[in-house]
């Protein structure tokens, strides 16, 4: 004996309130507003500092499958940080990523 239950079929329910299973899209262009807003806001407060997070070295990959291009690093070097004469203790507060294993070659 089926005792399946039919209440969600293609969102319809018994009657006329299948409507209360639509999810509207009514706030689009307020939700876009609200984005920018808070992007320009963030920016704002992080005022000298990288919004788009800590400044980091372009570096080669490792292999030689990938070592013709170029990618964001980890972090500077702490000799890299030297001849900048910026501490490496500073250097995150001011949105500079350090990486302390990294070498120069």
């Amino acid at each position: 004996i089926p005792n399946v239950h039919f209440r969600k079929v293609n969102g319809m329910t018994k009657g006329g309130h299948y409507r209360a299973m639509f999810r509207t899209w009514f706030d689009q262009a307020a939700r876009k507003k609200r984005r920018s807003q808070n992007r320009k806001a963030k920016a704002a407060r992080m005022a000298p500092r990288p919004v788009a997070g800590l400044l980091r070295p372009v570096v080669h990959p490792p292999t030689q499958r990938y070592n013709m291009k170029l990618r964001l690093g980890k972090g500077f070097t702490l000799e890299e940080l030297h001849e900048a004469k910026i501490s490496p203790k500073l250097a995150p507060t001011i949105g500079i990523a350090v990486d302390h294993r990294r070498r120069n070659k």
